[in-house]
């Protein structure tokens, strides 16, 4: 009887695909980069290492910025509901939207794909939504890695990483130490639950039936902030920001504020959309709801009274900041008042 050699392939892993996959993305991503870069950023795919030229960036002083991130177990939701053609908005825009929190222009951006078992359609699809997210936010894709782990990953899981890096001039990097007493804090609305907070919303899942509407708040992808807040940066209006991410309001805004001041915040101001208060309604607490959700508050600016009028005129109706509180110096870290209107 022959013996049947062992092979790679036989374990799980198809190298034949993966390749496959690596050509889709070099024909779509380089032709996207020869556009807009100078040609050294070009044939990166498939490469060892990936090169971006910064010759042609004119920042004076400028300061590297970076950041990863990942989509969280809003994964799963677009497993279940197989819609995977959204999915990579969301995971440049959790690495984008930290990098504009210090005022820097996203460059470039790398992905990993890790899956069980490959699947060319549905990756191409994510890939589809990177692309997209790139786009948004006036960055490009120059690398990433494809990973094919049968055993780690069931057949039809898998998880993504996003890395990011951005450039800002070191006289222009927002800092908490701008803040002052009495400046305003402004609120930037959300496209809805972003990416954070997906474990509880599975548990809820679980326990209730849902609408096709529903379900397509659930995967509306996380809003991009990029140009709005960059312009505001060029122009010198935002003395801080915060990404409102996991920990909600209040983690996110501590972090963007000097220890010596104190944050108010006037929840009746919050805007909040239907998909918050069906998740409220699942005997959710208002003190759950503000630690796990943004709550319809995607971004935060802070900034002087004198630039209120100022800033308007660089957002959609959709996405208009209002304000939420304001800095003092006196009282607790945090302080909320009254009760968001559900």
């Amino acid at each position: 009887m022959k013996k049947i050699q062992n092979s790679y392939k036989k374990s799980g892993v198809n190298i034949s695909i993966a390749n496959k996959f690596v050509d889709h993305i070099a024909r779509i991503t380089n032709k996207n980069v020869k556009k807009t870069l100078n040609p050294i950023n070009s044939g990166n795919i498939g490469s060892f290492g990936s090169s971006f030229d910064l010759s042609k960036i004119k920042i004076k002083d400028p300061v590297i910025v970076s950041c990863t991130d990942g989509v969280g177990t809003k994964l799963e939701l677009a497993n279940k509901f197989k819609k995977f053609d959204t999915i990579g908005i969301d995971l440049v825009a959790m690495c984008v939207n930290d990098l504009i929190v210090q005022g820097a222009k996203p460059l470039f951006f790398l992905d990993y794909i890790a899956v069980g078992k490959i699947n060319l359609n549905k990756i191409k699809k994510i890939l589809k939504g990177i692309l997209k997210g790139c786009s948004i936010s006036n960055c490009n894709l120059i690398g990433g890695e494809t990973a094919e782990m049968p055993d780690v990953y069931s057949k039809d899981k898998f998880d993504l990483a996003g890395f990011s890096v951005g450039i800002v001039s070191k006289k222009k990097i927002l800092n908490k130490k701008n803040v002052r007493e009495n400046n305003l804090i402004f609120a930037i609305p959300s496209s809805g639950i972003h990416s954070n907070g997906y474990s509880l919303v599975r548990s809820i899942l679980k326990k209730n039936k849902i609408s096709k509407k529903i379900k397509n708040e659930l995967l509306k992808p996380t809003k991009i902030y990029t140009n709005e807040i960059l312009k505001l940066v060029k122009k010198n209006l935002i003395n801080s920001a915060a990404h409102i991410t996991g920990g909600g309001l209040v983690e996110n805004l501590l972090r963007s504020v000097p220890s010596d001041l104190s944050v108010n915040i006037d929840l009746s101001k919050i805007k909040t959309q239907k998909i918050f208060k069906w998740l409220k309604s699942n005997n959710i607490s208002d003190q759950e709801m503000l630690r796990t959700f943004n709550c319809g508050v995607g971004f935060c600016i802070i900034i002087d009274k004198k630039n209120v009028k100022k800033i308007t005129k660089y957002f959609s109706r959709d996405y208009m900041p209002y304000q939420i509180g304001s800095i003092t110096k006196k009282g607790k870290k945090i302080n909320f008042f009254n009760s968001i209107k559900w």
